[in-house]
């Protein structure tokens, strides 16, 4: 699952037995690769398409497990463009009902933050070694915003300890929590304090998708 049609396009591309099933004004794509059978979505972008797509995902289509591959912006200093970064834990930096005597992200009966599933996470780190790639743990905050001012950001790092920020995470680890299917959050950072001013989002997010497809993949074959 991707928010966006090009960080998915390669993943399909490596599908076998292709079919392409219409639903609810989205495209699902059921396929196999490598003896398993995979759907493969792309949710739009945001909380609520992202939570409708993983619902459908598991509801209509029987997916046990869920993998989210896509950017993030860094907020840790230590994450640069290009990086690689699992998500241990989510947030939503903004569900705001402090005015009731919550804290952020909060809401009754629920969580602050969402666990990913750590045997997925333990299948990413084996599958990053051999592929010899460097891969990053930490929090990531999701919210239905954009967020380009340093302020805003520096507020969600300080308040959720996040280490990245991105629009759909959160909302797949609501969904899946609730209906007991692990997931894992995969994104390659876009953008960063220290970016290049002739940075060009549209060819990262060509060579990133290729790059996240091809691990996510890799996790598919792992998973038993």
């Amino acid at each position: 699952m991707g928010a966006m049609p090009e960080e998915v396009e390669p993943i399909v591309a490596k599908l076998d037995n292709l079919n392409v099933v219409e639903y609810a004004e989205n495209k699902y794509y059921e396929g196999s690769y490598h003896g398993h059978e995979v759907v493969v979505a792309y949710s739009k972008i945001g909380k609520v398409f992202a939570t409708l797509t993983a619902t459908i995902l598991i509801e209509k289509f029987g997916c046990d497990t869920l993998l989210f591959s896509g950017v993030a912006g860094a907020i840790s200093p230590d994450l640069k463009v290009g990086d690689l970064i699992i998500a241990k834990s989510l947030c939503q930096h903004d569900l705001d009902i402090t005015a009731f005597g919550h804290p952020y992200g909060y809401v009754p009966e629920g969580e602050v933050y969402v666990a990913s599933d750590e045997k997925l996470r333990e299948v990413a780190k084996q599958v990053a070694s051999q592929k010899g790639l460097t891969l990053k743990e930490g929090i990531i905050a999701t919210g239905d915003q954009f967020v380009a001012n340093e302020e805003r950001k520096h507020w969600i790092g300080e308040t959720f300890k996040a280490d990245a920020l991105e629009m759909e995470g959160a909302a797949v680890a609501v969904v899946c929590s609730a209906l007991n299917v692990p997931f894992f959050v995969l994104r390659a950072i876009s953008d960063a304090a220290d970016m290049d001013a002739g940075f060009d989002f549209d060819k990262f997010l060509e060579s990133s998708a290729k790059i996240s497809a091809d691990f996510i993949l890799s996790m598919v074959e792992e998973i038993q």
